[in-house]
C-alpha cells in the first residue's frame, strides 16, 4: 500500500493512494464507520499487519462508493510519518559519496539525528535560514520506517521490523554542519527533513538495496545512483542501531546519500540552494518528493 499524510487546517489524517487518487480515510469513516480502521498515520504504523489488513479491506469497499477519491493535486501533504519518536540518520553511507568528499570509508555506521521541527511534507516550501547560513545542500535519501519494537535484532531478522519506506531529503547547512565535530546544528534547521510523498509498505519493496535514487534541482539531475552502493545495507543499519537503542514503531532511519551533493564539488564550483530552487528527490517505487526553497523574507 501507499499511505499519505493529509494535512488540512493544521491537522493530520491518513490517506491511501488508490487508482490515481487519494482516499481521505478520516472523511470516509465519517460516512462509513469502521472501528477497526485507523484514521491517523501513526496508528496505521503502530497497528502493524492487523491495521493494514483492515485498511486494505476498507479501501476495497470504498472504491465502490462515489465521491471519495480525491485528486492528488488537491490535497495538502504532511510528512508521511508525522510524529516519529526518533529520526536517526546515517552519514557517509554511500561509497561514491565518501570518495567524492575525500572521507575515509567508515568502519561503523556514522549516526546522528534530526528533530521533529525539521519535518515537512511533499509540496511544502522550505524556508532557507539566510541569517545563519548561505550553504544549504540537498541530500536524496531512502528512509526506513520501523513497524514494531526492535531490540538486539539480527541482520537476518531486520527486515521483519520494517513497516515501509519513503523518500527523504536530508537538507544540510554545510558551514553549520562543519563548524564543530557534531553535525546536528547543520541538519536540524526548520524544514530540513522533508518526507514523502508516500509511505510505501514493505511488502511492495522486496529489496531496498536495489532501488534507483536521484535528486534534481530545477529539473537538472544532480544525484543519480542506486541504493546498492550503500556501505552498510538496510538490514545491517537496523541491526546495528537496535543493539544500542530500542527502535519503536514510527521511528525513521535516513540511510545516507549518494554522490553528487555540492559538498563534493571543488569549492569554487559549489552553488548552494537559493530561494526559488525546486528540489526533487525520486526513488524507484517510492515516488517523487518535491519542495521549493524560499527566502526568510
Amino acid at each position: 500500500m501507499k499511505l499519505v499524510t493529509i494535512e488540512k487546517d493544521g491537522q493530520f489524517s491518513l490517506g491511501v493512494k488508490e487508482n490515481g487518487g487519494i482516499i481521505d480515510i478520516r472523511s470516509a469513516l465519517e460516512r462509513l464507520p469502521d472501528p477497526a480502521v485507523p484514521a491517523d498515520p501513526m496508528d496505521a504504523i503502530a497497528g502493524g499487519e492487523g491495521a493494514l489488513d483492515s485498511l486494505r479491506r476498507y479501501t476495497e469497499r470504498l472504491l465502490r462508493e462515489e465521491g471519495l477519491l480525491l485528486r492528488e493535486e488537491d490535497i495538502g501533504y504532511g510528512p508521511c510519518v508525522p510524529r516519529p519518536g526518533k529520526i536517526i540518520c546515517v552519514g557517509l553511507n554511500y561509497r561514491q559519496h565518501a570518495i567524492e568528499t575525500n572521507a575515509a570509508i567508515p568502519e561503523y555506521p556514522i549516526l546522528f539525528n534530526k528533530f521533529s521541527n525539521a519535518l515537512t511534507g511533499h509540496g511544502k516550501e522550505v524556508v532557507l535560514p539566510e541569517a545563519v547560513t548561505s550553504q544549504v545542500d540537498y541530500e536524496a535519501e531512502l528512509a526506513i520506517v520501523i513497524g514494531k519494537k526492535a531490540k538486539n535484532v539480527s541482520k537476518e531478522q531486520a527486515h521483519d521490523y520494517v513497516f515501509g519506506y519513503c523518500c527523504a531529503n536530508d537538507l544540510s547547512a554545510r558551514e553549520l554542519q562543519t563548524r564543530t565535530s557534531q553535525w546536528l546544528l547543520g541538519k536540524s534547521c526548520d524544514g530540513f527533513g522533508p518526507l514523502g510523498p508516500y509511505l510505501v509498505t514493505a511488502d511492495e519493496i522486496p529489496d531496498p538495496n536495489a532501488l534507483s535514487i536521484q535528486c534534481s534541482v530545477n529539473g537538472e539531475v544532480r544525484q543519480h545512483s542506486n541504493t546498492s552502493d550503500m556501505i552498510f545495507r538496510c538490514d545491517e543499519i537496523i541491526s546495528y542501531i537496535s543493539r544500542h537503542m530500542t527502535l519503536e514503531p514510527g521511528d525513521v532511519i535516513l540511510t545516507g546519500t549518494p554522490e553528487g551533493v555540492m559538498l563534493g564539488y571543488p569549492e569554487h564550483e559549489r552553488v548552494y540552494l537559493k530561494a526559488g530552487d525546486v528540489v526533487a528527490v525520486e526513488i524507484e517505487r517510492l515516488g517523487k518528493l518535491v519542495n521549493r526553497m524560499v527566502g526568510e523574507g
